[in-house]
């Protein structure tokens, strides 16, 4: 696996299983998946950086509908316009993201399938880059690509339960998503992305190192071994998310 994820000189004393778990999911990122290439992947983190500076999603979001003509994205990669697109979305204005929006894109080529992989690669690299930006460290370069094609693996268990994708509910998963629900007891958040398993996955091994094991989650009282108290550990994420408008 490749190296990297140094943050001997951070200024801060950084846990060594948050290096560990960010080498593993960068080396992940790279690889196919269900649905993309490991080339796709590495895309999907490149447009999420150039959605940061991109002039058509600053335009977009300062327009009142989301839906509003604008002009080309600032895009650097191969990957599809509806794909880039779908990127930018996410990574600038994910609050105003609808189910209209996202059954659009099948006829753009891109499955429920697609659009889970993507969202749970942006999710991952943006959580990583978001820890170097906060801690003011070049962000790490692009996952190397692994040559392969995507295995195109759908759940069997997955169904319609509501959400705007199917999903693997903890009494539908077989042997190949055992692992992924410890108990039944599952936030929606953690089941969100279980049309491709790898996506839940990759959250879990970042929840554990940025916030808390999934049994410590279910614990009001658990900190995980943290050096601040769960309350203090709720307080910095209640109000991450209201920066971040996370509408959930």
């Amino acid at each position: 696996m490749d190296t990297g994820f140094d943050y001997s000189q951070a200024g801060f004393a950084i846990r060594n299983d948050i290096a560990t778990a960010h080498r593993a999911i960068w080396h992940k990122i790279g690889e196919p998946g269900n649905w993309w290439r490991g080339a796709e992947r590495r895309a999907i983190v490149r447009e999420a950086r150039n959605a940061r500076s991109c002039s058509a999603c600053k335009q977009r979001k300062a327009s009142l509908s989301p839906e509003v003509a604008c002009a080309p994205h600032n895009t650097s990669s191969n990957l599809s316009d509806a794909a880039a697109d779908a990127v930018h979305r996410i990574a600038t204005d994910p609050a105003r993201l609808s189910k209209h929006w996202l059954e659009s894109l099948e006829a753009d080529g891109l499955s429920d399938g697609h659009y889970v992989e993507l969202l749970g690669v942006l999710v991952a690299a943006i959580s990583i880059d978001a820890f170097h930006r906060a801690l003011g460290l070049p962000l790490e370069p692009l996952p190397k690509p692994v040559p392969g094609e995507p295995n195109g693996y759908r759940p069997p268990g997955a169904r319609d339960s509501g959400a705007w994708v199917p999903r693997v509910q903890p009494e539908d998963a077989g042997e190949a998503e055992a692992d992924l629900y410890p108990s039944n007891a599952v936030p929606n958040v953690i089941s969100a992305m279980s049309l491709v398993p790898d996506a839940v996955r990759m959250q879990q091994q970042l929840g554990r190192v940025h916030y808390l094991p999934l049994q410590s989650v279910m614990t009001p009282n658990d900190n995980g071994g943290r050096a601040i108290s769960r309350l203090q550990i709720e307080l910095l994420a209640g109000r991450v998310s209201s920066l971040s408008q996370c509408f959930y």
